[in-house]
């Protein structure tokens, strides 16, 4: 491996801290690494895997002013590219401006997701609710030939060079960017037309809106989406002809808001609503279906069948755990990230677009989530779908399954005790002829050898194990989501000496 230092970030943490997001499998990384030639301690790197991997992390750098919750850590994104059967590695610290505010005041200036916003030490923020910092820490994805970064509850989108990470600055869309709003973690990249899907969401009126950013990286649709009231959504998915956005029965409680709280609450006696809205659509268009209560963090995908809208989803069974008096404080506290707690399940949703017909169906018995699929099927019949499995009691990923819904059949992969994955990317092998003809990666921070490595499996056979294990240089954080490009998606990578280097955007 050839390694180099290239930054380095100033953490005022307490080194005896206990907060069990902020250590162990989540120790915050200060360090930023160029890695050629990465070492493969396992295997080797197929040479018909092209492309990069992307993964952000949430990396704080100061105390909480009062409560830290895992997803206000600042955003550090982590690329590992292949080409020509050679690895290499970067990550970087997105480059916010609210980072760039507290690494100057030495300090958190904003309330985190579990504090009030009147305990921010500035007037001003961003956020669906206002006053909290834009961390830009969520998700990643690259449309364009840029990879955006953004935020859980709406901010800017930063722009990175996918394979150096080299700052781009932040989004304008020409100076369309929806400023005062933003955009909401998940976006959507449409492969077959080159379009970003997009929503965002708010505490005032409509509460959300809708948009459409061409293949130039125009923004050609952008329409309210009336509500009933402030919501909570946290993903979307389409089809072809259409977007389906969700106003879930769990959100702000009205009479916390009042109070300035933001406490979620689950209510048991509404519908999960669904809107369908034709991809350039108006507020006009949509159209509403009712289906069971439950709180849909993260979608799959979704396609047409005929008259029907068929979305596949992770369902909660119990968005909303009681303290049951289990586990010690900090998995009573954090009990909202157990998906044991939650009981997430893959599912699937029968939209009749004619009679207005809503069927539902659980695909697995397997608690899973953050599932992933191969991103050319995109708003088309899908077969596979890759999910993780997670530690009891923790946001921490112990496994993989690979669901196929055809035969209703799933394959696992566990990790080993004390070794937790990442979001996984599945990676169309050059040149392939079938949905799972590829590769599957993910990320590890393994607690046992005090390190991290690149897994990557053959999309086909997750159970057989890791065809090429490759060392990083330092254990990473545990983090959120991930994406896949291609080399071909990406400028100049097929004929630059060094894919590694900056495209020159």
């Amino acid at each position: 491996m050839d390694l180099d230092v290239v930054g380095r970030m100033l953490s005022t943490l307490p080194a005896d801290d206990d907060h069990p997001y902020r250590t162990g499998p989540w120790r915050p990384q200060t360090t930023e690494w160029k890695a050629d030639n990465l070492d493969v301690v396992q295997g080797q790197i197929p040479t018909d895997l092209d492309g990069v991997y992307l993964r952000n992390t949430e990396n704080p750098l100061h105390p909480a002013i009062k409560n830290y919750h895992p997803f206000d850590g600042d955003g550090m994104v982590h690329v590992v590219g292949f080409r020509d059967g050679t690895a290499f590695y970067r990550n970087r610290f997105v480059q916010t401006d609210g980072l760039a505010a507290e690494t100057e005041a030495g300090k958190s200036l904003w309330a985190g997701l579990a504090e009030r916003p009147s305990l921010s030490l500035m007037d001003h923020g961003w956020g669906a609710r206002g006053r909290l910092k834009d961390a830009s820490s969520t998700d990643v994805v690259v449309h364009n030939g840029v990879a955006l970064t953004s935020f859980y509850q709406c901010g800017d989108l930063y722009r990175l060079d996918p394979q150096s990470l080299d700052p781009l600055g932040k989004e304008t869309w020409n100076g369309a960017f929806p400023g005062e709003w933003g955009v909401s973690a998940h976006p959507k990249i449409d492969d077959a037309t080159g379009e970003m899907l997009f929503f965002n969401y708010s505490t005032e009126a409509p509460y959300m809106n809708y948009g459409v950013v061409d293949a130039n990286n125009e923004l050609v649709h952008y329409t309210p989406i009336e509500l009933p009231g402030p919501r909570l959504p946290h993903d979307m998915v389409f089809t072809e002809n259409y977007a389906i956005l969700n106003d879930c029965p769990l959100f702000w409680d009205p009479e916390g808001l009042a109070q300035g709280a933001y406490a979620a609450r689950f209510h048991r006696d509404m519908p999960m609503r669904l809107g369908v809205i034709p991809r350039r659509g108006g507020p006009d268009d949509i159209r509403w279906f009712d289906c069971e209560a439950t709180f849909v963090l993260h979608w799959v995908n979704a396609y047409e069948d005929g008259d029907w809208i068929v979305a596949d989803g992770f369902f909660q069974e119990d968005p909303s755990p009681a303290d049951n008096g289990m586990g010690d404080k900090w998995q009573r506290a954090f009990r909202f990230l157990a998906n044991d707690r939650m009981k997430p399940r893959l599912h699937r949703w029968h939209l009749n677009m004619v009679t207005g017909e809503v069927r539902e169906e659980q695909l697995s018995d397997t608690i899973s989530e953050f599932g992933m699929m191969n991103g050319s099927y995109g708003g088309r019949k899908h077969r596979y779908t890759y999910a993780a499995t997670s530690k009891p009691g923790w946001f921490l990923f112990n496994g993989i399954v690979r669901h196929d819904s055809l035969t209703g059949t799933e394959e696992h992969y566990r990790l080993e005790d004390g070794v937790y994955g990442s979001e996984s990317s599945m990676a169309p092998r050059v040149g392939s002829t079938a949905e799972d003809d590829g590769y599957l990666i993910t990320l590890t921070t393994d607690m046992n050898q005090d390190a991290s490595f690149c897994l990557v499996f053959d999309a086909s056979d997750i159970a057989a194990g890791p065809v090429c294990t490759l060392r990083l240089p330092e254990r990473i954080s545990s983090g959120t989501h991930s994406t896949w490009a291609a080399g071909s998606d990406l400028n100049d990578w097929a004929t630059a000496d060094d894919p590694a280097t900056a495209v020159g955007l």
